[in-house]
Protein backbone atom coordinates (compact mmCIF):
# COMPACT_ATOMS: atom_id res chain seq x y z
CA UNK A 1 0.00 0.00 0.00
CA UNK A 2 1.11 3.59 -0.56
CA UNK A 3 0.21 6.52 0.56
CA UNK A 4 0.77 10.56 0.30
CA UNK A 5 -0.61 12.46 2.85
CA UNK A 6 -0.33 16.39 2.29
CA UNK A 7 0.15 19.53 5.17
CA UNK A 8 0.18 22.73 5.06
CA UNK A 9 -2.79 24.40 4.12
CA UNK A 10 -4.22 27.17 5.37
CA UNK A 11 -5.82 30.89 4.88
CA UNK A 12 -3.50 33.72 4.39
CA UNK A 13 -3.58 37.39 3.06
CA UNK A 14 -2.23 37.93 -0.82
CA UNK A 15 0.92 39.07 -0.49
CA UNK A 16 1.81 35.97 2.27
CA UNK A 17 3.35 32.69 1.85
CA UNK A 18 2.49 29.04 2.86
CA UNK A 19 4.98 25.85 2.19
CA UNK A 20 2.95 22.57 1.50
CA UNK A 21 4.49 19.29 2.25
CA UNK A 22 3.56 15.52 0.63
CA UNK A 23 5.34 12.54 2.07
CA UNK A 24 4.83 9.43 0.54
CA UNK A 25 5.31 5.64 2.56
CA UNK A 26 4.79 2.32 2.04
CA UNK A 27 6.35 -0.47 -0.03
CA UNK A 28 7.92 2.44 -2.59
CA UNK A 29 10.97 1.12 -4.42
CA UNK A 30 11.25 4.41 -6.46
CA UNK A 31 9.69 7.71 -7.18
CA UNK A 32 10.15 8.64 -10.97
CA UNK A 33 8.37 11.88 -9.95
CA UNK A 34 6.09 14.27 -7.82
CA UNK A 35 3.82 16.59 -8.96
CA UNK A 36 1.13 19.65 -7.32
CA UNK A 37 -1.80 19.78 -8.81
CA UNK A 38 -4.41 22.09 -7.90
CA UNK A 39 -8.43 22.79 -8.30
CA UNK A 40 -10.48 26.05 -7.36
CA UNK A 41 -14.63 25.85 -7.43
CA UNK A 42 -15.60 25.19 -10.88
CA UNK A 43 -12.58 24.62 -12.83
CA UNK A 44 -10.63 21.29 -13.81
CA UNK A 45 -7.66 20.50 -12.36
CA UNK A 46 -4.42 21.78 -13.36
CA UNK A 47 -0.85 21.15 -12.97
CA UNK A 48 1.06 23.39 -10.60
CA UNK A 49 4.68 22.45 -10.35
CA UNK A 50 6.40 19.14 -11.08
CA UNK A 51 9.90 17.34 -10.22
CA UNK A 52 11.62 14.69 -11.23
CA UNK A 53 13.11 11.90 -9.32
CA UNK A 54 16.53 14.13 -11.21
CA UNK A 55 15.41 16.99 -10.18
CA UNK A 56 14.68 18.33 -12.96
CA UNK A 57 11.39 21.20 -12.42
CA UNK A 58 8.72 22.65 -14.01
CA UNK A 59 6.56 25.60 -13.30
CA UNK A 60 2.55 26.47 -14.59
CA UNK A 61 3.27 30.08 -16.10
CA UNK A 62 1.43 31.70 -13.61
CA UNK A 63 3.23 30.60 -10.81
CA UNK A 64 6.59 31.21 -11.69
CA UNK A 65 9.08 33.44 -10.01
CA UNK A 66 6.91 33.09 -6.72
CA UNK A 67 6.10 29.16 -6.62
CA UNK A 68 9.16 26.75 -5.61
CA UNK A 69 8.93 22.92 -5.44
CA UNK A 70 11.43 21.05 -4.04
CA UNK A 71 12.11 17.25 -2.88
CA UNK A 72 13.71 14.92 -0.39
CA UNK A 73 14.38 11.68 -1.92
CA UNK A 74 15.78 10.30 1.07
CA UNK A 75 12.62 10.74 3.13
CA UNK A 76 9.99 10.68 0.03
CA UNK A 77 8.48 13.98 0.20
CA UNK A 78 8.46 16.83 -1.89
CA UNK A 79 7.85 20.39 -1.10
CA UNK A 80 5.54 23.54 -2.29
CA UNK A 81 6.75 27.29 -1.07
CA UNK A 82 4.30 29.31 -2.10
CA UNK A 83 5.08 33.11 -2.23
CA UNK A 84 3.53 35.82 -3.20
CA UNK A 85 0.13 34.57 -2.66
CA UNK A 86 -2.86 35.90 -4.72
CA UNK A 87 -6.42 35.69 -4.56
CA UNK A 88 -6.45 33.41 -7.75
CA UNK A 89 -4.32 30.62 -6.32
CA UNK A 90 -7.15 29.76 -3.68
CA UNK A 91 -7.66 25.89 -4.45
CA UNK A 92 -7.32 22.73 -3.28
CA UNK A 93 -3.99 21.47 -3.40
CA UNK A 94 -2.95 18.03 -4.08
CA UNK A 95 -0.32 15.99 -4.66
CA UNK A 96 0.92 13.59 -7.59
CA UNK A 97 3.78 10.75 -7.51
CA UNK A 98 4.74 8.18 -9.90
CA UNK A 99 5.54 5.46 -7.57
CA UNK A 100 7.26 1.66 -8.78
CA UNK A 101 6.15 -0.27 -5.51
CA UNK A 102 8.63 -2.73 -4.16
CA UNK A 103 8.58 -6.07 -6.23
CA UNK A 104 6.64 -4.25 -9.10
CA UNK A 105 7.82 -3.98 -12.71
CA UNK A 106 5.31 -0.89 -13.54
CA UNK A 107 4.80 2.92 -12.19
CA UNK A 108 1.59 3.81 -10.94
CA UNK A 109 0.27 7.43 -10.52
CA UNK A 110 -0.92 8.14 -6.76
CA UNK A 111 -2.92 11.29 -5.15
CA UNK A 112 -3.10 12.75 -2.39
CA UNK A 113 -6.20 14.06 -0.71
CA UNK A 114 -5.89 17.22 -1.24
CA UNK A 115 -5.15 20.69 1.31
CA UNK A 116 -7.03 23.49 0.95
CA UNK A 117 -5.07 26.83 0.36
CA UNK A 118 -7.33 29.62 0.61
CA UNK A 119 -6.27 33.38 0.09
CA UNK A 120 -7.90 36.65 1.44
CA UNK A 121 -7.34 39.88 -0.70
Amino acid sequence: QVRLVESGGGLVQAGGSLRLSCAASGSIARINSMAWYRQAPGKQRELVATITNGGTTNYLDSVKGRFTISGDNTENTVYLQMNILRPEDTAVYYCNANIRRTYAVSYVTYWGQGTQVTVSS
